[in-house]
């Protein structure tokens, strides 16, 4: 099956060219800078149920939504102005061609986006209950399907960012072995890699103990990642923030973000830490709000070099940190990612 390439969006930020105004190289000479980010990992429809403080099985009512965290955090990207790609596997169904043409409408390239004759797209059905929590039910379909030799047509000379941030890409299947692939194809490359587990209890409740493992493989090849505080615990099985952060200074070497909810963000730049403070809001739903943190990130990072990156300086991570925060906050004004996504914009930034 070859990738469709009849919905190849990306010159709707520069018609002329699908590298945009920023050419390619950048100001420190890097060979094969383009500006261009790649984001892979599950593509899906969140069906989300409006009957307010019900559990699944009690409530009637759901609004569709597209959804996926490397979706998200592709279609933040894109509405910041960013020149974003998805790679992604959907079904040959009405949800599938949904997915698809939401992406385009925020000028996400689609070119990499499969649609399968013979697997149902993705859902995630999802209620907020009246403590906050989520009550989550998954059923998989083609998003797990995404293969090796899928992968092996992308030409990542096109990118100068790849970002991990796939839920089910560390569940058994080609996703997973395809994900696998990328990572070991990234590296060979003076490529920026960025990590988000987004870990999923359901997903994972009986088997803990691999999604710890392959994230660690993630965690140690990458040059940032981005964890929430249960994560961060989770991950180095420890039972608070501060003994997690002392795990993840001594086994790790990467800039990291631990968000830390309305307190803002734990940020690590070499051997300092600091908390990066968020904006108070009001909120009305936190979904996307991690993956809005991670796109606002990357879409300044997206015309710098893998040599100016590194190079950074702390006050100017910070920086980026505390636009991101911003970025973060606002999604959760809104309800559902994608509807907040519509009111991201550059104002943010700059």
């Amino acid at each position: 099956m070859e990738f469709n390439s009849t919905t190849n969006n990306m010159e709707s930020h520069n018609p002329s060219s699908p590298l945009g105004d920023r050419g390619c190289s950048s100001p420190s000479g890097d060979r094969g800078f383009t500006g261009n980010i790649l984001c892979i990992g599950e593509a899906l429809i969140d069906l989300i149920c409006t009957d307010k403080g019900k559990s699944l099985s009690d409530g009637s009512n759901f609004l569709k939504k597209a959804g996926g965290a490397p979706t998200n955090v592709a279609a933040a990207i894109a509405a910041l102005g960013g020149r974003v790609e998805l790679v992604a596997r959907v079904g040959v169904d009405p949800f599938g061609q949904h997915l698809i043409e939401v992406m385009q409408e925020f000028g996400v390239s689609t070119k990499y986006m499969l649609q399968d004759k013979a697997f149902f797209t993705t859902f995630a059905f999802v209620s907020l209950m009246e403590n906050g929590e989520r009550d989550f039910y998954f059923n998989r379909g083609a998003d797990g399907q995404l293969s090796i030799e899928q992968i092996e047509q992308i030409n990542l000379d096109e990118f100068s960012i790849v970002h991990f941030g796939s839920a089910t890409a560390f569940l058994p299947g080609p996703l997973q072995a395809a994900y696998k692939s990328m990572l070991q194809k990234v590296l060979q490359k003076e490529i920026f890699i960025s990590f988000d587990p987004n870990y999923r209890h359901l997903l994972f409740k009986d088997n803990l103990q691999t999604f710890i493992d392959q994230s660690w493989h993630f965690l140690d090849s990458c040059h940032f990642f981005k964890v929430s505080d249960e994560e961060a615990m989770l991950l180095t099985g420890t039972t608070t923030l501060e003994e997690a952060v002392a795990v993840l200074l001594k086994k790790t070497s990467s800039v990291f973000a631990i968000t830390i909810g309305k307190e803002g963000t734990l940020l690590r730049k070499g051997a300092q830490t600091m908390v990066v403070p968020s904006i108070a809001i009001t909120p009305v739903d936190t979904t996307g709000a991690g993956d809005a943190f991670v796109g606002a990130l990357l879409y300044q990072l997206s015309d710098k070099s893998l040599t100016d990156i590194k190079e950074l300086s702390v006050e100017k991570w910070q920086d980026i940190v505390s636009k991101a925060n911003k970025a973060g906050a606002r999604t959760c004004e809104y309800m559902g990612a994608m509807e907040a996504f519509k009111h991201l914009s550059n104002d943010i930034i700059h």
